[in-house]
């Protein structure tokens, strides 16, 4: 399975992001999979972002809930992550990723991740 992660951008304070990640390869009626965004900023630690699990309960960090919306579309093999009232802080890139992890927060349980897309909010 190959994941590809686009919708980066430079956006201002308080702007939105739509990212997705788009499947390929691997069985297309295969959905019984998680799927996660994470992100990583200049000189820090990679760090989770959304999660959502095959049934698709959604899971936040605390820094994304309430602004950030992850969702999935199984027949388009595609997850979403709508970021809105982006700020400075959200700054990195961010990596989409899919697998069967034992807790969807915990990023070494994927088997899969995309490139990463850069997201840069300016202040």
């Amino acid at each position: 399975v190959q994941l590809q992660a686009s919708g980066g951008g430079l956006v201002q304070a308080g702007g939105s992001l739509k990212l997705s990640c788009v499947a390929s390869g691997g069985a297309d009626t295969d959905t019984s999979y998680a799927a996660g965004w994470f992100r990583q900023a200049p000189g820090k630690e990679r760090e989770f972002v959304a999660g959502i699990g095959w049934r698709t309960t959604t899971y936040y960090s605390d820094s994304a809930k309430g602004r950030f919306t992850i969702s999935r579309d199984n027949v388009k093999r595609t997850v979403y992550l709508q970021m809105n009232n982006l700020k400075p802080e959200d700054t990195a890139v961010y990596y989409c990723a899919r697998g069967s992890p034992i807790q969807v927060k915990d990023g070494e349980g994927y088997d899969y991740w995309g490139q990463g897309t850069l997201v840069t909010v300016s202040s």
